[in-house]
């Protein structure tokens, strides 16, 4: 009696101990995701924030301007745009230099024209497309000038896809790493049952028989573990957005919600497979090895 209690009490320190380990890769693994998604977010906005700036002629009437500025919103490629009259671009100068400068030229004089701002979905944020669009954009017969940074767009991706690469690679690392130690402690799991697994084979039972009480609870414990990495990744969140509301634009539910079933299913997977490597190899292994 006292022997089966304190085997019971083995095995469920051992189970726990199984868990906690599963849950604490996936989750370091879940905490490298969710920095991915939120620097891939923060290109998108960086990109899609870029200012595409379109000059009109001077003698452009407003009703052709508008209608362009129709053509544009309508175009796949264009997140946003803003008409920005003369009186707009007089006004906006004035108070970037703190002095109305039309009261020294007259308002004859004003150099300043009207212009279309816009701002192009990140898909477009690039120097090779926005090269394209603003050959197309010039020989429209209103437009005088099509104006953006090409030094500071090529920078940006540059700095976007070398800050991608690198995060890949430690997300490939990682991978590695959590599968390497789910996979040894899910052994170490399994190698203290090894006699009773030779039992069950003396009495009688069948291969398949044997395996299917332990990769049903190691669908337990991948379920569970990953469950508790999930759990702890929605405080951790939690915490990080009260104390910094900014993040909540970086956040994309749909790609978080899809990072947390894509954990779940990660660590069933890996402890089925463990548990089935595992079991494979003192299924077959002779008795003198089961002391080694």
């Amino acid at each position: 009696m006292k022997d089966d209690q304190f085997n019971k009490r083995r095995w469920a320190g051992s189970y726990f101990i199984s868990v906690l380990s599963i849950g604490l890769v996936l989750l370091s693994l879940g905490l490298l995701g969710l920095v991915f998604l939120h620097a891939q977010q923060l290109s998108v906005l960086i990109r899609e924030n870029i200012t595409f700036e379109i000059i009109m002629n001077g003698e452009a009437k407003e009703a052709n301007i508008l209608q362009f500025q129709k053509v544009l919103d309508a175009n796949p490629s264009v997140k946003s745009t803003q008409y920005i009259t003369r009186e707009e671009a007089t006004k906006q100068l004035a108070a970037e230099l703190g002095e109305d400068f039309i009261h020294w030229l007259g308002e004859d004089e004003n150099p300043l024209l009207p212009s279309i701002e816009v701002k192009f979905n990140a898909a477009w944020a690039n120097n090779d497309s926005l090269a394209v669009i603003e050959k197309q954009l010039s020989v429209h017969k209103d437009v005088k000038e099509v104006y953006y940074q090409q030094s500071l767009i090529h920078l940006i991706n540059q700095n976007i896809q070398r800050i991608g690469f690198a995060l890949s690679v430690f997300s490939i690392l990682l991978l590695v790493i959590a599968t390497a130690l789910i996979n040894n402690t899910i052994r170490l799991a399994v190698y203290a049952r090894r006699f009773r697994i030779r039992s069950m084979q003396l009495v009688g039972a069948t291969e398949p028989f044997i395996r299917k009480p332990f990769l049903m609870q190691a669908i337990g414990q991948g379920f569970i573990g990953g469950t508790m990495a999930i759990l702890l990744l929605i405080g951790l969140l939690y915490l990080l957005t009260s104390h910094i509301p900014e993040l909540l634009l970086l956040q994309n539910i749909r790609n978080i919600l899809l990072l947390f079933i894509a954990l779940l299913i990660l660590g069933i997977l890996l402890t089925i497979i463990s548990t089935y490597v595992s079991l494979n190899k003192y299924l077959r292994a002779k008795t003198d090895k089961l002391f080694v």
